[in-house]
């Protein structure tokens, strides 16, 4: 079983293919890449988390074909199908800290400066800015746009965070001069 983490697909969003520069000439073809894309990478017992904006129409069928438990951190483009959301995803929340090898990961459609237990090791996954924002930390963007348009693994995500050289600073202790 593996962990993966993706953001930002849009699922039948037409104009993100502009507003993103995708390359894609449909929002079909877009869809149909993300699909075969996550299929490759997700089998059936892996558990996915999507970190928020899934769909810009009703997610089910996009969902019905996606290999994977689905988990849904929401995204400001996934209220308008919260009725139909609980029947795609195990849950739906607002934000998650996950715990997988020991390691926590805050998960929030939106970049933060801190979270919890930051100044612990701990991660934060991202997305909504389609790579318009670089993370910053032990942070990082898993929007589909900066990631080849698939979700990208828990051990790949351990290797970039490994890479990163940050002081640890704890912001509850005040500084000595």
């Amino acid at each position: 079983m593996s962990v993966l983490f993706a953001s930002d697909f849009h699922f039948d969003h037409k104009n993100v293919i502009e507003y993103c520069n995708r390359p894609f000439s449909s929002v079909e073809e877009m869809n149909e890449a993300m699909i075969a894309n996550w299929n490759k990478v997700v089998g059936e017992k892996d558990d996915i988390y999507v970190v928020g904006d899934f769909a810009f129409s009703d997610p089910r069928p996009f969902a019905a074909r996606l290999n994977g438990r689905k988990y849904l951190i929401k995204g400001n483009h996934d209220y308008r199908w919260e009725s139909k959301l609980n029947e795609c995803f195990e849950w739906v929340k607002d934000l998650h800290v996950l715990r997988h090898e020991k390691q926590h990961i805050m998960l929030c459609h939106y970049a933060m400066r801190v979270w919890y237990r930051h100044h612990h090791g701990a991660w934060h996954l991202y997305g909504h800015s389609h790579g318009s924002l670089p993370g910053q930390g032990r942070s990082a963007d898993v929007g589909v746009d900066v990631r080849n348009f698939t979700p990208v693994s828990f051990e790949k995500i351990k290797e970039e965070m490994e890479n990163i050289v940050i002081p640890v600073v704890d912001h509850h202790k005040p500084e000595t001069k």
